[in-house]
């Protein structure tokens, strides 16, 4: 079993490869359509999200005959190579409009919103409503106004319109006025795929009615069936899904005040329990029940968004033998993937980085566990996410390699197993494609000729986490668009890891048995509550049974908050929820000494073990780990390819693994249950150090520098994106005695590639610049250095004149045996 598992992890099967975002968005020829997979396919890219973008020529109609035929040319193509495409559903984003087609025959189609408009009542007086054409009267309501922003729902009055006109007479002399809630266009847009048809621009497609079904039909229609229509053929084998991307409902540029609606909505407000009166208290404070009355309206919304969209689109995917795949617009919005077979999500605008804590603080630092959690609990093998699309950090191009690898961390160790880089440029010809979303992470970026080194680092990731159950017993409940982060922060920190898991499915799919509950492959004995006003009567039934079975339920409580649950433990700030876990959920993983940055998933995978380590920080992190289990232990390197048998230590009874986790890098660790472990002692030095420093004597382009300094201050160079060659001879007088050879480039912007004496010692993309180089590359004497170095593209694209080379210091370190004579170095 173990072999085929190192095959299978060493050379995955083709479907865990990166499926990247690929823009079209240029004039389109055949030649270069198959010239560009190819590419990707060399690169171990072996499949691709075929995207129209902005940036197609007009004489390229969406959907027409000769679009198809470039569509075809590809998908043809990647059948022959044996690649995975993902069809995307519209012509640009967001999804729901086919370019504008489903409203240009249907007006009526056109998105919608519920506007109010307030008439300031004075006594007797009657007010004419006056409505703009084509606009629909939803209600008429008289409220009391304790503020500008305030009201007393309590006092609201539904009124009668009679011929236009509404009449009323205040019961006192409070701040009345009229409301007035009108059905109406929301003049919303989506972006289209030729020049002038941007956000804001005249030629914008107009966004349709995702609430309404028939505007999804028609939707549908358009897209779907004429992909269908044209590539059946390839549908449930080269086709595998279709992508729909955030769905918007107002559309972009939307009408300001507006608020989701459709035709005849307000009955389907209300048979979810909504009252009409209710509808001010979207735009106006109405009291402590504010915001219920909101999360309320907003759970129509989805559930309305839910049946006429994605199950309607869902539906005709299992029907034609591919999957739904792609993401709802918001970070949190978990229930909204029900109906996804691949759910999706989407990590941008560097809201979640490296920096500032936006690892695991904030709204959208839930979003890599929002797909992984909803696929866990739904049964799905795969998640996808979109993500690295304008993650730049100090200009438009300049996102680095190394947090390129960050990103694909962060997001695998939270359960991601399809992974989905935004994006691959067909072009980047103009600063309107080069600009548009950057910076192209693939074919048009530096680090393309390593990158095949990232897809089998992603698809060795990506297998392991596909068809495995990570140990966790501890779930946060959330709701469909709501994912606490407050209190996973500390969990995250402290190596203790949990699943999402929304109060609906409590409900309606899980079992509750022996004080666990029981939901797919996962089981649960302890659940945390960051927000108890969230927990409906029937769902404080069944937590009520799960304590009374042994369950351990934990809940943050605020100071007006109450709490009727007998048997729950309570704590008055998120970070005491690390003291108040039961001491079985802090023995799962233990790491020495503690490190806030370090991540971990425990999954079984095949009957096997693995403990998955993540370092997110930007120290190196050296320690260990203590071995839960009884076993062997193997350390799988999904970066270099390697696996080795490790020497555990045994510490006060427990057995120790060692881990050294670099930054940016991950490790995974194979554990063989009831196997005879290797214990090792600590391993004596039995060498000295000796170190050069080789900071001067460089030479590029024949030119010795004076000093190692960012080539962006040489005159000429400022701009300078691409790759530049420094070379160093040093002299070595006695190499016999030397055991290990290392060497530490200091900093470095940003891709080195090293040769010693014409042997390729190795590539490194990212700091520590450190390496270990074979003792047989050194030669007694002259000795020559070369480092090729590659900067980032920020500064052709975007004139970033960010720092650029080789600046040190630079160490060659040699560990020299001490029974024998040491050398020196001159």
């Amino acid at each position: 079993m173990m072999s085929t598992l190192h095959q299978q992890f060493l050379n995955p099967p083709e479907e865990f490869t990166p499926i990247p975002f690929w823009f079209w968005n240029d004039r389109l020829t055949k030649e270069e359509i198959i010239r560009q997979i190819n590419d990707f396919y060399a690169k171990g890219v072996t499949g691709f999200v075929l995207h129209p973008r902005i940036g197609i020529p007009e004489e390229i109609v969406y959907l027409s005959d000769s679009y198809f035929q470039f569509v075809h040319t590809a998908v043809e193509e990647a059948k022959r190579l044996g690649m995975q495409v993902i069809l995307y559903d519209e012509a640009m984003y967001p999804s729901g409009s086919a370019k504008g087609l489903v409203v240009k025959d249907n007006p009526e189609y056109a998105s919608k919103g519920l506007k109010m408009i307030e008439y300031p009542c004075n006594k007797n007086e009657e007010i004419r409503i006056n409505l703009v054409e084509k606009n629909s009267l939803v209600s008429v309501q008289a409220v009391k106004k304790l503020s500008s922003e305030s009201i007393d729902l309590s006092s609201s009055k539904k009124l009668i319109v009679h011929k236009g006109k509404v009449s009323f007479c205040p019961p006192d002399d409070g701040n009345w006025s009229i409301l007035v809630f009108v059905e109406a266009f929301s003049g919303g847009s989506i972006r289209g795929i030729h020049f002038g048809e941007d956000d804001g621009e005249e030629h914008a497609p107009a966004s349709a009615d995702l609430l309404n079904p028939k505007a999804v039909a028609k939707f549908i229609q358009i897209t779907h069936d004429s992909y269908y229509d044209r590539l059946k053929d390839y549908f449930g084998n080269t086709v595998i899904a279709m992508f729909t991307d955030e769905p918007d409902i107002l559309g972009r540029g939307a009408k300001a005040g507006l608020k989701p609606w459709t035709r005849d909505f307000l009955s389907y407000y209300k048979q979810h329990g909504n009252k009409e009166e209710h509808l001010a208290s979207l735009w106006f404070y109405a009291g402590d029940e504010t915001e219920t009355y909101r999360n309320n309206y907003r759970k129509a919304v989805n559930s309305r968004l839910t049946e006429a969209y994605y199950e309607q689109i869902s539906k005709w995917c299992e029907r034609h033998g591919i999957a739904l795949t792609g993401h709802p617009a918001g970070s949190s919005d978990i229930g909204l993937l029900e109906h996804f077979h691949i759910p999706g999500q989407d990590v941008v605008w560097r809201w979640v980085a490296p920096e500032d804590g936006k690892a695991i603080e904030g709204v959208h630092s839930t979003a890599g566990k929002c797909s992984a959690d909803a696929a866990r609990h739904r049964g799905r093998r795969r998640n996808l996410n979109e993500f690295l699309g304008v993650c730049s950090k100090e200009s438009p191009w300049a996102l680095t390699p190394g947090d390129m690898k960050w990103y694909i961390d962060w997001l695998l160790v939270r359960g991601v197993n399809l992974l989905c880089p935004h994006a691959f440029y067909y072009s980047i010809d103009g600063k309107k494609r080069s600009h548009e979303r950057p910076p192209d992470v693939g074919p048009n970026n530096l680090w393309w000729p390593y990158y095949k080194q990232f897809a089998q680092y992603m698809k060795r990731l990506s297998w392991l986490m596909t068809d495995s159950i990570n140990q966790t017993r501890i779930a946060i409940l959330c709701g469909e668009d709501y994912l606490p982060w407050k209190i996973a922060k500390h969990l995250y920190e402290n190596q203790i890891e949990f699943n999402y898991l929304e109060d609906s499915l409590i409900s309606s799919k899980s079992l509750l048995t022996e004080g666990q509950i029981k939901i797919e492959n996962q089981a649960y004995n302890t659940f945390i509550i960051e927000d108890s006003s969230m927990l409906a009567d029937t769902l404080l039934e069944k937590l009520e049974l799960f304590i009374q079975g042994g369950g351990e339920i934990i809940s943050l409580i605020n100071e007006d908050e109450t709490l009727t649950i007998k048997g729950v433990k309570t704590i008055d700030r998120a970070e005491e929820i690390i003291d108040t876990l039961s001491i079985v959920q802090h023995e799962e993983v233990m790491i020495s000494p503690k490190c806030k940055d370090i991540r971990v998933s425990k999954i079984i995978k095949d009957s096997e073990l693995f403990y998955f380590f993540v370092n997110e920080g930007e120290e190196n992190y050296n320690g260990s780990f203590v071995l839960k289990e009884k076993g062997s232990v193997e350390k799988w390197d999904a970066w270099t390819g390697s696996i080795e048998k490790v020497n555990l230590r045994n510490r006060g009874g427990n057995l120790v693994v060692p881990l050294l986790l670099e930054r940016r890098s991950s490790l995974v660790y194979a554990v063989h249950i009831n196997q005879q472990p290797l214990i090792g002692e600590e391993e004596r030095a039995d060498f000295t150090i000796e170190k050069l420093e080789l900071d001067k004597n460089w030479y590029v382009n024949n030119h010795q520098l004076f000093a190692l300094e960012s080539w962006h201050l040489w005159k000429g160079m400022e701009s300078f994106s691409g790759t530049v060659v420094y070379e160093n001879l040093f002299t070595l007088d006695e190499i016999a005695s030397i055991k290990k050879v290392f060497l530490n480039l200091g900093e470095v912007y940003e891709i080195v590639k090293v040769t010693l004496n014409g042997y390729e010692v190795g590539v490194k993309m990212w700091a520590p610049y450190h390496f270990e180089v074979n003792p047989d590359y050194v030669r007694k004497g002259v000795n020559k250095l070369t480092i090729e170095v590659t900067n980032n593209r920020a500064n052709e694209m975007d004139n970033a004149r960010l720092p650029s080379g080789l600046l040190g210091p630079i160490t060659f370190e040699a560990h020299v045996c001490k029974k024998e004579k040491s050398h020196h170095y001159i």
